[in-house]
C-alpha cells in the first residue's frame, strides 16, 4: 500500500468512525498533507520508514517557518493519531511522534472586554430583522460563554425559555446544559418574533442568513465586527472576545474556577486556569489600593 493511501484511509476513518466535524477533518487534512509532502522530499516510501529523527528535523522546519508552538503541538497531535492508526491497521509498528515535543510557546492572555464595554457594545439599536438577529448572538455569546461553532449551530429546539436554559453540543461532540440571562431572554424573544422574516418555512437553525439558511461563522464573525466598530469599542469585537469576556466576568465575581470550567466546556481545568491571571490583575489592584501594607512607604 503506497502512503498516499494510508492517508486517506485515516481520513476516512476520521469521519466515519471518529465522527469528527468537518472543521477538524479539514486541520487534520492539512497538516498531514503536510508531512505527507516533506516525506516525498525526503524520498521516503513508507510511513513505517519515518523515523523519530526524521521527523524531529521536520518539527524544526515548521518552527523555522514561524509556526507557533501551539500550532506544532497541534500538528504533532494529528502525527501521532495517524500513527496509532497505521499501528492498528499493521500498516506501522512504531510511532515516530511519541518521543518528539514541540517548542513552548509563549503564553498569551485573551483580550477581554471590560463590563463598560459590554454595556457599550450591547446597546446596538434594533430597526429590523438583522439587528435583532445580531443583538440575540452576541447576548447569547456573552451570556453562556459559547464557542463561535457551538452559537451557529444551535437550532430552535436546543432553547428552553421557560426554563432559561439551552442544550449545546461542544467540542468531542459533549453536550451540556447552560443558563440564558435575562438580557439575553429579552434579546431572544425579540429575534423570536421577527425570525420568520429571513427564515426558510422548514429551517430549525436558531439564527439564519439573509438568504434563509443557517448562518456561517464567517458571516457571524464580521457582523459582530461590523458593531463593534459601529458602536465604538476600542479593539476588534470577535465571538472569542465576547467568550473570554463571559469566563473573566464569572471568575472575577464567583471565584469559582470550576464552575467557570463546565460552563465553557473545557474538559481540563489547565484551559481554564488562564483566566486566573486575569482576575489576579484586577485583585493586584484590589490590594494594592486597599491594603494598609501594601503601598510602599513614602520618603
Amino acid at each position: 500500500m503506497n502512503m498516499f493511501t494510508g492517508l486517506e484511509q485515516y481520513l476516512q476513518h476520521l469521519a466515519s468512525e471518529r465522527q469528527l466535524s468537518p472543521h477538524t477533518q479539514s486541520n487534520y487534512r492539512r497538516d498531514l498533507k503536510r508531512l505527507f509532502d516533506y516525506a516525498e522530499q525526503q524520498q521516503i516510501d513508507s510511513w513505517q520508514a519515518l523515523q523519530t529523527k526524521q521527523l524531529r528535523h521536520y518539527i524544526a522546519g515548521l518552527h523555522r517557518k514561524g509556526l507557533s508552538g501551539k500550532s506544532i503541538q497541534r500538528h504533532l497531535s494529528a502525527i501521532r493519531s495517524f500513527y496509532r492508526f497505521l499501528i492498528r491497521e499493521r500498516l506501522a509498528d512504531q510511532n515516530p511522534a511519541d518521543a518528539v515535543q514541540a517548542p513552548k510557546s509563549a503564553r498569551k492572555l485573551p483580550a477581554t472586554l471590560d463590563v463598560d464595554q459590554i454595556g457599550q457594545l450591547l446597546e446596538i439599536p434594533i430597526t429590523d430583522a438583522i439587528s435583532a438577529r445580531d443583538a440575540a448572538m452576541m447576548e447569547l455569546i456573552y451570556s453562556s460563554g459559547l464557542r463561535i461553532s457551538e452559537l451557529i449551530s444551535l437550532n430552535l429546539n436546543d432553547l428552553d425559555l421557560h426554563d432559561h436554559s439551552l442544550v449545546v453540543t461542544g467540542k468531542g461532540r459533549k453536550s451540556r446544559m447552560l443558563p440564558i440571562g435575562g438580557k439575553a431572554l429579552a434579546a431572544l424573544d425579540q429575534w423570536l418574533e421577527v425570525r420568520h422574516e429571513l427564515a426558510d418555512a422548514y429551517d430549525n437553525a436558531l439564527f439564519v442568513s439573509s438568504r434563509g439558511s443557517r448562518l456561517s461563522v464567517r458571516a457571524a464573525q464580521q457582523r459582530m465586527d461590523y458593531w463593534g466598530r459601529r458602536m465604538g469599542v476600542q479593539g476588534q469585537v470577535h465571538p472569542h472576545r465576547l467568550r473570554h469576556s463571559f469566563a473573566s466576568h464569572v471568575l472575577e465575581s464567583s471565584g469559582d474556577l470550576r464552575a467557570v470550567q463546565e460552563l465553557l466546556g473545557h474538559e481540563d481545568i489547565s484551559t481554564t486556569q488562564i483566566y486566573t491571571h486575569l482576575d489576579f490583575q484586577h485583585l493586584m489592584q484590589v490590594y494594592e489600593k486597599a491594603h494598609p501594607r501594601a503601598k510602599k512607604a513614602k520618603k
